[in-house]
């Protein structure tokens, strides 16, 4: 309701081009919380309403960010203001009379060591936008400045920032390069895409097609010297490969890699202008070290794969994300496009740009293949259901998931490539994958029309004269294993499967705690199952002899494959007792391999350039 004898309320095209105002400060490192306030020079006349997202986008889950804060309070011309929570992420302000400004003022709990939300301690501070800003409905085109302040102490003085927010140019308190002060964004999405890290990181540069890049590295790591020269070296090339892929110039100012080591994890969440990565601090290059070890190597297909996501999902969207609805779920049955694609040519850039080797590249889509060849998911469920369910099944992974579900992000992977062979092979080397991909980047990504549930396929067929609409309802459609063999084949590329084992298997998936075995995922049809048994029973004993995480394989290599054996096992406090026939030997393992004569098709796809690309990947940090 609006006061009564309340001033006319203001033109929208004041609201429009008036700066909504935000301040982000870590208020209590120690406490791990961020005061941030948002300040709305001409709020909703009726009640500005505020919102928090929901979901973070790169990142398909129900995150419900507004559950970390733990106060939150409004107030306007000195005065406190009343806050209506409408919802579990909205809420709705009083209405403030005459011209008066709104404030309103949130503390966050930040403790999420990820790359989707917001953590802080006394040692730095990261936050996603969607974590700490709050949206201001109706408002959200309206340009935005944000003050980022350090922490209160001179504990905190070396501490400085790392973000691809430009500084607020022009603007009293403008921040300095790498400083605390104001930035700028043009509306609350852009807002919400810059993620900033704050404390005393390593900060390393380099320039790719005369863009500027940096690397932020927190965390406690080794990577120093020559080992981070190596980094940025190795970086530069890929980043360059992938810009010169779509055509230049690139699409952002400056870019930054925003690095956070730790003993033991994986993660990246791609950004319009950088990226959040999670790494293992082993991951990282060190000094000696030679070639391109695996760990290493993860990390820099990591690293690619989210930059090449800068083009396709930050700007070659799905229509269903043009623009995102940050309240709700938004289904997409494409996925498998913009995540599987991007899987694909993230470990082709390695090649593609000399940082790996052709055998290196071999090895790893073999390994890819592996991943889906195991997962009995794969004939269960399409690529397009999966991209369809992913915010209820692959982002909620259970002990049944291996049985259910297939990764859009791995067989994806192996449509790109499936892809990518049909039409190089089709059109005798004219028009590939890498046309698709710039084609949309035309189409879509540079004038922002969301890409439809049929486009990928019309642009392939228009740009090959083939007809693809099979090839579409196999691949992407249906469930069955895609025929890479005969794809590679003219490409001179043998793909073979050996045996991984002799040893026969119980048709589950174990974990080993200490001396305990228990059943992670019963595979279906496989002998567990037939048995009787259920994820989450422990193993006590095979034959009468008692079962442990190291002796379990010894036991089972005593016997053939199709033989019964007695197992007790227990199923929270009760004893169980069954035969359990034995399943054959786990999976193959494929392996794919040149035939070492010279093929017009392979040289064009896979780049060969010989001993330079062996001499690249054999130096020393």
């Amino acid at each position: 309701m609006r006061l009564v004898g309340a001033l006319s309320p203001p033109t929208p095209a004041i609201m429009k081009n008036t700066p909504i105002r935000y301040t982000l400060r870590p208020a209590d490192p120690a406490a791990h919380l961020f005061e941030v306030s948002c300040r709305v020079t001409h709020p909703d006349p009726d009640g500005q309403r505020f919102a928090l997202p929901a979901w973070i986008p790169g990142s398909y889950l129900i995150r419900d960010f507004a559950r970390h804060i733990v106060a939150i309070s409004a107030e306007a011309g000195g005065r406190p203001v009343a806050l209506h929570k409408l919802d579990k992420h909205t809420w709705q302000a009083a209405p403030v009379p005459g011209k008066q400004a709104l404030t309103v003022t949130c503390t966050v709990y930040a403790w999420d060591l990820s790359v989707r939300g917001a953590h802080l301690d006394r040692t730095h501070g990261f936050c996603n936008g969607t974590s700490v800003f709050l949206r201001v409905l109706g408002r959200e085109e309206a340009p935005c400045l944000v003050d980022l302040q350090p922490p209160p102490g001179k504990d905190y003085a070396d501490w400085r920032v790392a973000t691809a927010l430009p500084a607020a140019s022009g603007e009293k308190g403008a921040a300095r390069a790498h400083g605390f002060g104001l930035y700028a964004a043009a509306n609350y999405d852009e807002l919400i895409d810059h993620p900033v890290e704050m404390g005393t990181f390593t900060l390393a540069r380099f320039k790719a097609c005369g863009v500027p890049h940096e690397v932020a590295i927190s965390g406690r790591h080794d990577c120093a010297g020559s080992a981070l020269e190596r980094l940025t070296a190795d970086l530069r090339k890929i980043c360059e490969w992938q810009i010169r892929f779509f055509g230049e110039p690139a699409p952002m100012k400056k870019y930054v890699f925003l690095v956070t080591a730790v003993g033991d994890g994986y993660g990246g969440l791609e950004h319009r202008a950088s990226t959040a990565l999670l790494c293992s601090r082993d991951d990282l290059p060190y000094r000696g070290m030679e070639g391109v070890p695996e760990r290493y190597r993860t990390f820099l297909g990591l690293a690619s794969h989210e930059y090449f996501h800068t083009w396709n999902v930050k700007r070659i969207k799905p229509a269903a994300f043009v623009p995102y609805d940050l309240d709700r779920e938004n289904h997409t049955t494409l996925l498998w496009a913009f995540e599987g694609f991007t899987s694909y040519y993230d470990d082709l850039a390695l090649l593609k740009s000399g940082v790996i080797t052709q055998k290196d590249w071999l090895e790893l889509a073999a390994k890819n293949l592996d991943s889906v060849l195991r997962g009995p998911g794969r004939l269960s469920q399409s690529l397009a259901e999966s991209s369809f369910d992913a915010w209820s099944k692959y982002y909620r992974p259970d002990e049944n998931t291996p049985n259910a579900v297939v990764s859009y992000y791995a067989k994806g992977s192996l449509v790109a490539l499936a892809l990518d062979l049909t039409l190089r092979a089709g059109s005798r080397g004219k028009v590939s994958l890498d046309d698709v991909m710039r084609a949309l980047w035309q189409r879509h990504g540079q004038t922002g029309v969301g890409v439809g549930d049929d486009d990928i396929r019309r642009i392939a067929e228009e740009l090959s004269g083939m007809k693809l609409k099979r090839f579409f309802a196999e691949a992407v459609h249906g469930t069955a294993d895609l025929p890479l063999a005969k794809l590679l084949k003219p490409f001179g590329i043998a793909l073979t499967r050996e045996a991984a084992s002799a040893t026969p298997g119980l048709g589950a998936k174990t974990n080993g705690d200490g001396s305990e075995v228990k059943l992670a995922t019963v595979y279906r049809g496989g002998g567990a199952e037939r048995a009787g048994l259920a994820a989450g029973d422990v193993l006590l004993a095979i034959d009468g002899l008692r079962v442990t995480p190291a002796t379990l394989d010894r036991q089972l290599a005593r016997r053939r494959p199709g033989a019964t054996v007695v197992v007790h096992a227990f199923r929270r406090d009760e004893l169980l007792r069954c035969e359990l026939r034995l399943d054959p030997p786990a999976a193959d393992s494929s392996k794919l391999a040149s035939d070492g004569q010279r093929n017009e098709l392979r040289a064009e796809w896979l780049a060969e350039t010989g001993r330079r690309k062996e001499r690249t990947a054999g130096r020393k940090a």
